[in-house]
């Protein structure tokens, strides 16, 4: 597939050398070039100003922190339609760094903000639990990434694609139910800049 990531950090560079691998030709852009063709140069993929990588994409990876999403979606033209039937990864923690409390409305996800700034785009909530780092030592058996969306093809799109680096997809449910997915990641982050390992205070099934 063709993949374009939206975002230079080390999250994006650590999916877009996982996908690469994988066989995926994949485009980072950013708003500094410079930093796009650094995380190019070290994932082996390719990367390009940022209207023109979406273009042809067959999915889109949103990778920047949450107060720049309004930016770099409007930088691509995803308010006027620029991803119009295309799955949309969104894998932020709308959190500030090392504290879990959400900072979207009650009730409200970042992801269904997300899907406000891209209409037409078919947003799937993945990818938020784990840091970078696992995707690019993939352990065995395979981590679950419980994943939300409301249309099918996208869905398994995404989960095709979380398959390749080393995950095991499971569909949580329709973007109403991202709320849910992204105050777990606010327990996890909580915990574990509290120095606790999140697993231990999760019972096992």
């Amino acid at each position: 597939m063709r993949i374009a990531i939206l975002g230079t950090g080390t999250f994006a560079t650590a999916l877009a050398t996982g996908w690469t691998r994988a066989g995926h030709d994949v485009n980072i852009g950013g708003r500094s070039p410079q930093r796009a063709a650094a995380a190019a140069e070290a994932s082996g993929a390719h990367y390009g100003p940022l209207p023109d990588i979406v273009k042809d994409a067959d999915a889109v990876l949103l990778s920047v922190r949450w107060e720049g999403i309004a930016d770099i979606l409007t930088a691509v033209g995803a308010p006027d339609g620029s991803l119009t039937g295309k799955p949309l990864i969104d894998p932020t923690n709308a959190v500030d760094h090392g504290i879990g409390v959400l900072r979207t409305d009650p009730g409200r996800a970042i992801a269904q903000r997300v899907a406000e700034l891209a209409p037409g785009a078919h947003v799937v909530k993945a990818l938020h639990l784990f840091p970078s780092t696992r995707w690019t030592a993939p352990t065995s058996p395979p981590v679950t990434v419980p994943i939300c969306g409301d249309d099918p093809a996208p869905l398994q799109t995404v989960s095709s694609l979380i398959r390749d680096i080393g995950g095991t997809p499971v569909v949580f449910g329709g973007l109403d139910r991202a709320r849910q997915l992204e105050e777990v990641a606010g327990f996890v982050i909580t915990l574990a800049f509290a120095g606790i390992n999140p697993q231990l205070a999760i019972p096992a099934v």
